[in-house]
């Protein structure tokens, strides 16, 4: 099958892919092997599964069971933000399944969008915590007295606005082309200047600079808790978890996208299913969090734990009512209550 290069790795969420490369209609063959197009599938259907239940129970704990400060405000836009992106990749399944694109243009370049939009404010949310962290160690009766929860929700609808202007070139550049009762959703920067300054402004505005923020921000926190008697280094850890996952998840996207600027001298081949791998890791960086607040936060599953016995309590209740048996309903639930307190 004859491929543009504007075309040869559609179905990969955000690809980068400039028509004007000396490499249009050349045969590159299959876009990938069956077995990698499995395996992709695959994986990016549990991150849809896996992410959507797991940010939706971050947001239902952070936003209705924990008291709001402005570290739970931090985790509740970054679960929102990794929602987001789950909701619309059962979209991109779909492509990578039948490389047909029949959703239109608008899910087309707002499922791309997405991913960046989801790259952006998942590192400046990184480099809030990091700083705020920084602040209460460095500077904690300044913190005392000025970190309120309606500042940081201000920050967070600046760092959501900034995170869309970024995300621009996406809705902007993303377009479908028909071929035949085939659709496909690609990228045309329609020049390899603009292709270049997006995937360049991507890398340094998304990845290196807020890498250096966090680097910094972190040997702080490490030179300053290396001198303090901490009561809990939980909150440090999930940090420290969440940084780490993020840069792992999106560093191979980067390093692929980079070389795609000089395809010339790259295999094709190599380039098209590093993409498709990179944009895959950078998709499960948006369930990974859910999941490393379960296994490091303490606090976080014990009000998870607290909530869960609480529901099952009262639907216990519920069927003690309905049964009218006032008397085992309230031994029942003593026992119940007994269980749960030691659990609390």
């Amino acid at each position: 099958m004859d491929i543009d290069y504007v075309q040869y790795e559609d179905y990969t969420p955000g690809n980068e892919t400039d028509d004007s490369s000396s490499t249009d209609h050349v045969n590159f063959g299959p876009s990938e092997s069956p077995v990698l197009t499995h395996v992709l599938v695959a994986v990016n259907i549990i991150i849809s599964a896996i992410g959507l239940v797991g940010n939706s129970l971050v947001i239902w704990i952070c936003g209705c069971k924990m008291k709001r400060t402005v570290i739970t405000t931090w985790y509740i836009s970054l679960a929102i933000s990794d929602f987001l992106f789950c909701a619309f990749l059962p979209l991109e399944v779909f492509y990578m399944i039948t490389s047909h694109w029949p959703f239109g243009l608008l899910l087309c370049r707002l499922t791309s969008s997405v991913l960046f939009l989801n790259m952006y404010s998942s590192v400046f949310l990184l480099v809030l915590i990091s700083m705020d962290r920084c602040i209460m160690i460095s500077f904690p009766v300044w913190s005392h007295n000025h970190r309120r929860v309606q500042k940081a929700f201000g920050v967070v609808l600046l760092m959501w606005l900034l995170s869309a202007l970024l995300t621009l070139p996406s809705l902007i550049f993303r377009q479908t082309t028909i071929h035949g009762s085939v659709t496909q959703c690609h990228t045309n920067y329609m020049g390899h200047s603009r292709h270049r300054a997006v995937v360049l402004t991507r890398f340094i505005c998304g990845f290196l600079i807020p890498f250096l923020m966090i680097v910094i921000c972190c040997s702080v926190l490490a030179f300053k808790m290396t001198r303090l008697t901490m009561k809990s280094t939980k909150p440090y850890k999930v940090m420290a978890a969440l940084i780490l996952s993020f840069f792992f998840c999106w560093v191979p996207y980067h390093s692929f996208v980079l070389l795609e600027l000089d395809l010339q001298n790259q295999s094709v081949e190599v380039i098209q299913t590093g993409l498709k791998v990179g944009a895959t890791l950078a998709a499960a960086n948006s369930f990974l969090s859910p999941v490393l607040y379960v296994f490091i936060g303490n606090d976080f599953k014990q009000t998870l734990k607290r909530s869960l016995m609480s529901r099952i309590e009262d639907a216990m209740a519920e069927d003690f009512r309905t049964g009218g048996l006032s008397h085992s309903r309230c031994k029942s639930m003593e026992v119940i209550h007994n269980q749960i307190k030691p659990l609390a």
